[in-house]
């Protein structure tokens, strides 16, 4: 909207001092000749907005001019909690309703706190994407997002763990950023006269389609939504490490065990006396079979697998498969059968 582009314009210049036309339209995603007209609007409003032609120039607010529109809107107090976080907050529709609030807040800050706040901002940045990854797209993150902010119980088409799709209809209580991916905690709409269900977790990635049905929910009492994700996280991540396992670890092998295991199979780790060649056996818990021969093939002679015998034969067909592709010169061996 205008009105928020011109009040941005004006804080930006209270905030920051002289700035060109280029750096206004870049600040404001709008175009050099937009800039322009805004910047002639405000000064027959009455503004005090100064341009000045040349080399270092750009435009300027008249010297102890600060403008007092600083209160926020709904939508600028519900972007503050994500201060720090603008990709997040643009993920939610709320990029615009952020960078506005940030303005208000620093246009409201006597000159010593609001020169700290930004020599803070200029020297601590959040990047919550980990490495060689690209967010999942989350095209109805910004709809889902409304609905849990006004209680509102929407139906989606959900792509479950194995590829199958279920309609669902659900109650939005909270979403949740872990690293770079999101997740929201509902609740089962009750059927008319049916039992209350518990919440569930679902990954926003995984919807395919969702209607925000329009109806109001009441927020089950007392819904505490942080605990509600500590105690379903723990619980997933325990069931997901089941597997135990009896191996031999050479002194460089255990040194290895949190670089090349998962965190959580590393903090877990029981490691017991050293035997007479050397070796320490440990016990490591991890996911599953597969998951082990990936992790603990990367040890190399530093480890041997004790038990379970299941992942002991798996080792063994994985390691002489990978010797056998060095036998000889490269490319000689033949290309496997139909």
């Amino acid at each position: 909207m205008r009105a928020d582009r011109l009040l941005s314009l004006l804080l930006l210049l209270q905030n920051r001092g002289r700035m060109t036309a280029a750096e206004l339209a870049e600040e404001l995603e709008c175009s050099e000749r937009t800039v322009y007209r805004d910047a002639e609007a405000l000064s027959a409003a009455g503004v005090p907005i100064y341009a000045e032609r040349g080399t270092g120039g750009g435009y300027r607010l008249m010297e102890g001019y600060r403008t007092r529109l600083t209160g926020l809107t709904e939508g600028e107090a519900h972007s503050l909690a994500f201060t720090g976080m603008p990709g997040p907050a643009g993920d939610l529709g709320l990029g615009s309703d952020l960078a506005l609030a940030q303005l208000k807040l620093h246009a409201a800050m006597p000159d010593a706190l609001r020169e700290r706040a930004e020599r803070v901002s200029s020297r601590f940045h959040l990047d919550t994407t980990a490495w060689w990854r690209r967010p999942a797209a989350t095209p109805f993150l910004a709809p889902l997002a409304e609905a849990v902010w006004e209680s509102r119980t929407v139906r989606v088409s959900y792509r479950r763990f194995d590829d199958t799709r279920v309609e669902r209809s659900l109650d939005p209580l909270g979403l949740v950023l872990k690293g770079d991916t999101w997740y929201f905690v509902a609740r089962p709409t009750p059927e008319p006269g049916g039992a209350e269900k518990p919440p569930r977790t679902y990954r926003v990635e995984r919807i395919g389609a969702l209607e925000d049905t329009g109806r109001p929910f009441t927020r089950p009492e007392g819904f505490d939504l942080p605990a509600a994700w500590s105690s379903w996280a723990e619980e997933f991540e325990s069931s997901r490490y089941t597997l135990r396992t009896r191996v031999l670890l050479t002194d460089q092998g255990a040194e290895l065990v949190p670089v090349l295991c998962s965190p959580r199979t590393a903090a877990q780790a029981e490691y017991g006396p050293v035997r007479a060649d050397g070796r320490r056996e440990a016990l490591l818990t991890t996911e599953s079979v597969p998951v082990a021969v990936h992790e603990f093939s990367r040890f190399g002679p530093d480890i041997e697998v004790l038990g379970p015998p299941e992942l002991r034969r798996a080792m063994a067909r994985h390691m002489e498969g990978a010797a056998a592709l060095y036998r000889g010169d490269p490319g000689d061996r033949p290309a496997p059968g139909p």
